[in-house]
């Protein structure tokens, strides 16, 4: 069932590139400290099944490196890293360090199925600019900041991957709450 985070009435503000872009520099920071502590797992899991000896041998032969298990296991992951907090709150930590919020247009949470439509437009992006860019190298400048412009720039308040799931990302205001008696 959706939470409801305020009247459908009530409207708030979409939130600015620049609070979009902060809040995904700081979710990015903590992204890579959660797929170091999958990919640990995943070697603990990977190398007790195969026999740590065998493990060893296929990562000194360099067969490791393009491991397709472990790439489905990272994105899974992130995935259910993001949708977590994309369902229940609707803000990933950093959103809620630059109080900004995924929600509906009538202001209940997003949906499993949106944020999977938001995080699987955001990783065909990016997948497609770095694929470009190991084909391309230095022209890749000229495809990969329009692609991510078109994917996150909000025009008129939409993002491409919020038209794409039906959801907005707004600006939160300022917490109104009463400082107690006898502070400053």
């Amino acid at each position: 069932m959706p939470r409801r985070f305020h009247d459908a009435e009530e409207l708030l503000p979409p939130a600015t590139a620049l609070k979009r872009a902060l809040a995904i520099v700081y979710d990015g920071l903590i992204s890579i400290a959660v797929l170091l502590v999958a990919t640990w797992a995943y070697t603990m899991v990977s190398g007790s099944i195969t026999g740590w000896d065998h493990y060893e041998q296929l990562a000194e032969a360099n067969q490791l490196s393009g491991d397709p298990g472990l790439t489905f296991v990272l994105f899974l992951v992130l995935y259910l890293f993001f949708a977590y907090f994309w369902t229940r709150v609707g803000q990933t930590l950093g959103m809620q360090v630059w109080r900004v919020r995924i929600e509906n247009l009538d202001g209940t949470s997003v949906s499993w199925t949106q944020a999977l439509i938001r995080y699987v437009t955001a990783a065909a992006v990016i997948f497609v600019t770095l694929l470009a860019g190991y084909y391309l190298s230095v022209a890749t400048l000229f495809l990969t900041i329009p692609a991510i412009i078109a994917l996150f720039y909000p025009i008129n308040g939409l993002s491409a991957t919020d038209r794409l799931s039906d959801s907005v990302v707004v600006s939160l205001p300022r917490s109104s709450a009463k400082k107690p008696s006898g502070t400053r």
